[in-house]
């Protein structure tokens, strides 16, 4: 990962909202969430979170796919990863195979 990719997710992550809505894709896992039960579990207007969960998009951090009328987002826990790494790249003395395996262990089928 690039510093500028790692800045651009730390910056969307940075607002209690994107940060709350990543966490929720989270714990919803491979089935993601429709953008209508995100709204309604962190009780906020349909617009707000739009705009929000273009930010998440843009840094990388959610996808989406659209099925019907609906739009269904989830995390992308491949982007998390990239950025955890990139942020612990210089750990342990700079060993960060030490850390692989709390890297391995984010693998996630979302």
């Amino acid at each position: 990962m690039e510093k500028t990719d790692a800045l651009d997710s730390l910056s969307a992550l940075a607002h209690d909202l994107r940060l709350d809505t990543f966490r929720l894709l989270v714990r919803a896992g491979p089935e993601g969430m429709a953008a209508g039960e995100i709204a309604e579990a962190l009780q906020i207007r349909a617009n707000t979170l739009s705009n929000n969960l273009t930010i998440l998009a843009a840094a990388g951090l959610v996808r989406s796919a659209r099925e019907g009328r609906s739009i269904r987002y989830f995390a992308r826990m491949e982007q998390m990863r990239d950025l955890l790494g990139f942020l612990i790249q210089d750990c342990c003395g700079g060993r960060p195979e030490q850390c692989q395996p709390m890297l391995d262990q984010l693998s996630c089928p979302c």
